[in-house]
């Protein structure tokens, strides 16, 4: 039995059942295995007092420390977050809310692994942890907890130190592994991890009735992902523009929605560009099967759970060369990767209005992302960290 204590400050709960909703399915994946026991601790990071009486603060502290989630046992301890420090102390203050509680864990439960499922402030506290309670740790790094916190002046070493004191690594991609590699971690102990996607939910449909759901009888482009100047969906909108009859849907939250409406009205884009604000994972199959294409224009990704969701559809994306997008777009059938800029994405959008790919064509491009093949090798991997800290001994 290989008991495993599952770290994830990136976790859903009750008031936000989006937020890594891919590492709540992983982890539900290796908890089912006959041969795991697993507990989890998905920390909540809160400003000090009083700021965490604030509106958008209450739901989170109201959370309940300790819950069944999805059958899975779950604790939910918050730890201080100073607001204006870059996220230097985070990682201090994890710790610090974190041993206490995992010395009670342990009276009952005496982990082998801890697997930190993202690198910052997760990993360096994972470290700091393992080496106290002498298991073997694994970090797991999926895209801005590299390429922000990793770079971030306050708290790059910290990531750094961390890789380099992890017993193992996952990376979501082979260019998620040699961006870690680049900041000087190192690349022995990384293994690439591919995401998985639920072959049987998300699947082609007949598009024209799956349009007329939302509205849309003509060409119609989705994205999917936060309201933030990362993703891009200006670009979209702009590259939709220039293209007479096409819809855009974009499905997601965020604090630049005020800014991305103002940009839709300001180029009388009103009947063909929605913002549909947050929706359920679950409504997102129906939504990425209407879909003629999926585009999403990243300044950065490790490697995109929409991506692979879109292709489970049968319908092509058109990203930028963002983190694992060559490993994704690896044959014409299942999209195209363009520049960074309006001008590109429309180019390549019309390209692929005017030469569809099969949708069985295009699933193929996701059969290979399996939660039973992710799942499997997270297990291998977790496995051989306890195999080799036993051997070491």
């Amino acid at each position: 039995m290989l008991r495993v204590l599952t770290l994830s400050t990136l976790f859903p709960d009750a008031t936000r059942p989006n937020f890594g909703v891919f590492v709540e399915r992983q982890t539900l994946g290796l908890a089912a295995r006959a041969d795991v026991d697993l507990r989890l601790v998905a920390p909540v990071g809160l400003p000090p007092w009083p700021l965490r009486a604030l509106s958008h603060h209450a739901p989170l502290a109201a959370l309940p420390d300790r819950e069944t989630w999805k059958g899975l046992d779950t604790r939910r301890p918050r730890f201080t977050t100073i607001p204006g420090t870059g996220g230097r102390y985070h990682v201090r203050a994890l710790i610090s809310r974190l041993l206490p509680l995992l010395i009670e864990i342990r009276r009952d439960f005496a982990f082998d692994v801890i697997d930190a499922e993202f690198f910052f402030p997760d990993g360096p506290a994972a470290v700091a942890l393992g080496r106290h309670f002498d298991v073997p740790v694994s970090i797991k790094a999926r895209g801005a907890d590299i390429h922000h916190w990793g770079h971030a002046p306050a708290t790059a070493n910290q990531v750094v130190a961390a890789g380099q004191g992890a017993a193992g690594m996952l990376a979501v991609s082979e260019a998620m592994k040699a961006d870690m590699v680049v900041i000087g971690i190192p690349a022995e102990r990384i293994r690439v991890h591919h995401t998985g996607v639920d072959l049987d939910r998300f699947v082609p449909r007949e598009r024209v009735a799956a349009k007329a759901a939302y509205g849309v009888t003509g060409p119609l482009v989705v994205s999917l992902g936060a309201l933030i100047p990362r993703k891009g969906h200006d670009i979209a909108i702009d590259a939709v523009a220039a293209l007479p009859g096409v819809t855009l849907l974009i499905a997601g939250e965020g604090p630049e929605r005020s800014a991305l409406q103002a940009r839709i009205e300001s180029l009388k884009l009103g009947d063909r560009v929605r913002l549909l604000g947050s929706l359920p994972h679950a409504d997102l199959p129906a939504l990425l099967a209407a879909a003629d294409m999926m585009a999403l224009a990243s300044a950065s990704e490790g490697l995109a759970n929409a991506w692979v969701e879109a292709l489970a559809c049968g319908t092509p994306i058109v990203i930028t060369d963002a983190g694992g997008a060559g490993e994704v777009v690896s044959d014409p059938a299942y999209g195209r990767i363009a520049a960074r800029n309006a001008g590109a994405f429309a180019q390549a959008i019309g390209d692929l209005l005017a030469h569809p790919p099969g949708q069985a064509g295009v699933r193929r491009g996701a059969e290979h992302f399996t939660w039973e093949a992710n799942g499997a090798a997270l297990y291998e991997h977790l496995s051989r960290l306890v195999d080799q800290r036993f051997l070491a001994l």
